[in-house]
């Protein structure tokens, strides 16, 4: 029984209004010293998407940029803990986390978000709240069997035994990324090397500076 109330249509209050911060998100961008922007790591379970957001992390945090990570798992572990894997329960996961996203973009941080995110109607949903300048999917392409011969967290044996359902590339589908801004291959690359790939990106767009 999830401890988390639901909160039905007819409860929700329509007398809200967006209260508009006296520090603007411009003098948060300038006081930061870089563009604020979210960094959609997608892929499967196991391709490295944490790592990787992770290795960009500390390579941002080390030139002095504000930033943080939003992990798939941890936020499950609050934000998000009234949710399943259901498709619908996902649809919302992504929902949220790009609602809290844009918060973080508003004021002026890069944000990491490492989840699989498998529906692209998902990432094109929070693409258009963001906008295309502030919404950089980086596509963390590892082939299946290389994921599951990983399977750092044993999920793909249970989801082969069944004991897992709707699990992701088994009986859940994944929707290959199209035209991502930063497209990183794991069984090819290391960490490092993806990881600068990202930063690459960011300095070519003038999100963050040149050195």
């Amino acid at each position: 029984m999830s401890p988390y109330k639901t909160v039905e249509s007819e409860d929700k209050s329509t007398d809200v209004v967006w209260h508009q911060a006296s520090v603007s998100h411009q003098a948060r961008v300038a006081a930061n010293g870089h563009q604020g922007a979210v960094l959609w790591f997608t892929g499967l379970s196991g391709s490295g998407k944490s790592t990787v957001a992770n290795a960009v992390d500390r390579m941002l945090h080390d030139i002095g940029a504000k930033t943080y990570v939003l992990d798939g798992d941890n936020v499950r572990h609050g934000l998000n803990g009234d949710l399943g894997f259901s498709d619908s329960d996902r649809i919302e996961n992504i929902r949220r986390i790009g609602e809290v996203s844009k918060l973080f973009v508003d004021a002026g941080l890069l944000v990491s978000t490492a989840f699989i995110s498998p529906f692209a109607a998902d990432r094109t949903m929070v693409r258009a709240l963001l906008g295309d300048k502030q919404f950089i999917e980086v596509f963390v392409d590892t082939p299946l069997e290389v994921c599951e011969q990983r399977d750092p967290k044993g999920l793909y044996k249970k989801a082969r035994a069944g004991e897992i359902k709707h699990f992701t590339g088994i009986d859940s589908a994944y929707d290959v990324p199209v035209s991502p801004e930063v497209h990183v291959k794991t069984a090819n690359q290391d960490v490092q090397q993806c990881a600068l790939q990202v930063i690459e990106y960011l300095r070519a767009e003038g999100i963050i500076p040149q050195s």
